[in-house]
């Protein structure tokens, strides 16, 4: 049970991009946008420390992490030096204001999840970006050693995947607090817009009549299924099918036929060959190739919506080849 550093080769190389300024420009205009909006969907600090367990690790950890890097403390109540890591690790989830997520995942009824991150002794503290797992360190280490990873954690969230973590109000839940402002609309007229040019085939006027809701109230559900329709009718509006699928089925290994493949599935209406596809894309490749196939995947999601069964399914699938 004595501190064994973990490999951080894999959240340095992901820092190294080329488009790492833009993306950090991207998360400041979002965070700016947040400002501006009065931090909608803030939490409380209470909320920076979850309990996860196999039936929620999607929803909790996955999901989540596409917005904010996810910190993973697995532990026990028999392990000793997981009593000393936790309450430091939760200290700190509430001192970073929202820049991480701490979910604490208590190996003895979770055993699955302990067998798929390969932790062969506790406490073992992983992280999730983006849907990527990254191994940081086991072991009770140092609270100096716990910052500098943590601080490189966010970086490579921010500069890599753009993201900006979630907004913490003291007050909320707090007796007496006010609800939440309601984003301002109503935008009626603007998805009306935006329905008439997809109607009218107007792919490019659809989607930044769909931004232009969104850019207001992110949130927008009628925004975003009809932007992420209208992005995915723009893309296939110019295909050759029989050359795309010919392309997919002589290229099994080539990520963007398969992807394109895949707009193709899901706009004829073959959901599940379409999820399949990218779920299959994502277990056969690695690195940037990998996260392009899942990215897509996640897109092609939004067009069928979170509480079709089809996208739930996949969504498992694709948490079975990620880990």
């Amino acid at each position: 049970m004595q501190p064994r550093n973990m490999s951080m080769s894999g959240v340095v190389d992901l820092a190294a991009v080329k488009a790492a300024g833009e993306a950090k420009a991207k998360a400041e205009q979002a965070r700016a946008q947040a400002a501006r909006t009065g931090g909608s969907g803030a939490v409380a600090p209470a909320a920076l420390v979850i309990d996860v367990d196999e039936a929620g690790f999607e929803r909790d950890v996955l999901q989540r992490s596409t917005e904010v890097p996810v910190v993973l403390d697995f532990w026990a109540e028999w392990c000793q030096p997981c009593k000393q890591l936790g309450p430091l690790l939760e200290r700190l989830a509430v001192e970073y204001n929202g820049r991480f997520l701490l979910a604490k995942i208590d190996v003895e009824p979770n055993q699955m999840l302990m067998q798929q991150f390969g932790i062969q002794s506790i406490p073992a503290v992983f992280a999730v970006v983006a849907g990527q797992a990254l191994p940081l360190f086991q072991g009770a280490a140092p609270e100096a050693q716990i910052r500098e990873t943590l601080d490189q954690l966010i970086q490579v969230g921010e500069e890599r995947f753009g993201l900006t973590g979630i907004t913490v109000d003291p007050d909320a839940g707090a007796p007496g607090a006010a609800p939440a402002e309601v984003p301002a609309g109503p935008y009626d007229a603007l998805l009306e817009a935006a329905a008439s040019a997809l109607d009218a085939n107007d792919f490019g006027g659809a989607i930044q009549a769909y931004k232009n809701v969104l850019t207001d109230d992110p949130a927008n559900p009628e925004a975003k299924l009809g932007l992420a329709q209208a992005e995915l009718l723009g893309r296939v509006q110019s295909m050759d099918p029989q050359a795309v699928r010919t392309a997919a089925a002589e290229n099994p290994a080539d990520v963007d036929a398969q992807i394109a493949a895949a707009d193709l599935d899901l706009v004829g209406g073959h959901v599940e060959d379409a999820f399949g596809r990218l779920v299959e894309a994502v277990r056969r490749t690695a690195g940037d190739e990998r996260n392009t196939a899942r990215l897509r995947l996640l897109e092609l999601f939004e067009v069928i919506g979170p509480e079709d069964p089809r996208v739930t399914a996949a969504r498992t699938a694709l948490a079975r080849v990620l880990f």
